[in-house]
């Protein structure tokens, strides 16, 4: 789910950047901007991760029937690949921090050019561009990978 959704649902309202005319991209308020969103986005998967491990402490029953263990088993398995996912997000998230901290966010890693504020405000580990994140999906769709 693309963060300002996320946002949305959270505990804190997502306000979208507003740079001023003639700002200079990725400059200190919107790098802090940016900071601030994801350290909100890591705070809920975080929060997320705390309440899978207390449900599945309390809600763990030894259910005598096979079908309602089955569905219990499932539901769990269902609640951990999700975790898993947001797992390796978490490790994007905590990388793309460091990239803020170098002074290298917001710049496609393939050609260079700026991501763009509304891109990485949608997805804010972001490392390429709209055209070369469309072409890598192109070439990857071809190769059948």
């Amino acid at each position: 789910m693309p963060v300002a959704e996320k946002q949305q649902e959270a505990s804190k309202p997502f306000t979208p950047y507003q740079p001023a005319p003639g700002e200079e991209y990725m400059n200190e308020q919107q790098l802090e901007h940016f900071r601030q969103l994801l350290l909100d986005w890591k705070q809920d998967l975080m929060e997320e991760v705390d309440r899978t491990v207390r449900h599945l402490q309390e809600d763990a029953n030894n259910y005598a029937d096979p079908a309602d263990r089955a569905t219990q088993e499932e539901g769990f398995s269902l609640e951990l690949r999700t975790r898993d996912r947001e797992r390796k997000l978490l490790k994007k998230i905590n990388e793309t921090l460091d990239k803020i901290d170098e002074d290298d966010y917001g710049f496609c890693e393939a050609c260079g050019v700026e991501i763009g504020i509304r891109r990485l405000e949608a997805r804010p580990t972001a490392t390429l561009c709209v055209d070369c994140k469309t072409l890598a999906e192109l070439k990857e769709k071809q190769l059948g990978s």
